[in-house]
């Protein structure tokens, strides 16, 4: 036996992996993973997220297990960082054994995170969101194809409004999502943007209380997907929006303190986006109902992801073995391990 390797699926592994598989079945497939997960919801470890924050950012832990097997994330957000040609966010996760402890998986998660961020929130439209083919998309950064790529394979998008402060991102946008069986509408304003679009999408980066849309601007009937607003003191959406809405969240001790809520007091009703999954609760009640989903990410969501992404390991090929794990012949003699290293 090989206990001391690890898969380790690397950025280039994931990519091919992706690739393979296709990204539209990657989309789906992931909705399928996060939905069978939040109707388990209850067995999971649940906690929010650990969290070290600094002037310019956040380094964050996102730890959950079923009781069988254990996973986390470990992720960072740094807005500034694009200035200096960085990533806003990366991120890495693993999946352990809860009966040995023993790693199971590790996985680049700056992909993956990106690919679940959007299938996430296309699941929650799905449930939530009304019969609409056009969609605006606020915030073309990094996240914005994935989004757009979701919501047309999940919930049959086939207009997507581009909006952004800088054109240059807009541009990327509309020249990535060329050929991909959308329709793609470049604007000047995000009130242009959201001109005969049934789900509005918010994904912007900027660590701060912003006013991305305000009260006018959103009308009866759709469905908002706030995705930027994901830590203390950032929000992307009028407080007012917030009063007219049905709201909705993964888990609300976490998203109160880091999602749009955080504007609002501690015990607006809220109601968790597992509960509609799984039957227990309704979503959307009427034609004129506003929707929102508040979404600031989960750890159970990265689980499903990581453990999705173990599953085609096999099938694919796309990993390598990493040698990380101390396996001495007597697990009492790891001293000796060492000493007889020097041997060879």
């Amino acid at each position: 036996m090989t206990l001391n390797l690890v898969p380790f699926v690397s950025v280039d592994k994931m990519m091919k992996l992706v690739l393979h598989l296709g990204i539209e079945r990657v989309m789906r497939d992931l909705v399928t993973e996060i939905e069978a997960d939040f109707r388990r919801w209850p067995l999971f470890d649940k906690t929010p997220r650990i969290a070290s924050h600094s002037d310019v950012g956040v380094i964050e832990l996102m730890p959950t297990s079923d009781g069988e097997t254990y996973g986390f994330k470990y992720v960072n957000g740094h807005p500034s960082n694009m200035k200096k040609g960085l990533q806003t966010v990366t991120a890495f996760g693993l999946l352990a054994d809860v009966s040995t402890g023993y790693p199971v998986l590790l996985s680049e998660m700056t992909i993956l995170t990106a690919l679940r961020t959007a299938a996430t929130s296309a699941m929650a439209a799905k449930w939530l969101g009304p019969k609409t083919d056009t969609m605006a998309l606020i915030g073309n950064g990094a996240q914005a194809e994935f989004q757009a790529l979701a919501f047309r394979e999940v919930c049959g998008i086939r207009e997507v409004r581009l909006y952004d402060l800088d054109p240059t991102a807009t541009a990327k946008c509309a020249r990535n999502l060329a050929g991909r069986d959308l329709r793609v509408v470049s604007c000047r304003t995000a009130e242009e943007a959201i001109q005969g679009a049934g789900i509005i999408t918010t994904v912007t980066a900027d660590k701060q209380y912003a006013t991305i849309l305000t009260d006018n601007m959103v009308g009866s009937g759709v469905h908002l997907n706030a995705v930027g607003g994901d830590c203390p003191g950032k929000t992307e959406l009028h407080r007012d929006i917030l009063l007219r809405s049905s709201i909705f969240v993964e888990y609300p001790a976490q998203t109160r303190v880091e999602g749009e809520i955080q504007q609002l007091a501690p015990d607006h009703p809220v109601v968790e986006l597992w509960r509609v999954i799984a039957g227990e609760a309704p979503g959307r009640t009427s034609a004129a109902e506003i929707t929102l989903f508040d979404s600031v990410g989960f750890a159970i969501e990265d689980f499903s992801a990581l453990r999705y992404i173990r599953g085609k390991l096999a099938e694919t090929g796309f990993y390598d073995d990493l040698d990380m794990i101390a396996d001495p012949d007597d697990p009492r003699d790891l001293f000796g391990m060492i000493l007889r290293a020097a041997q060879h």
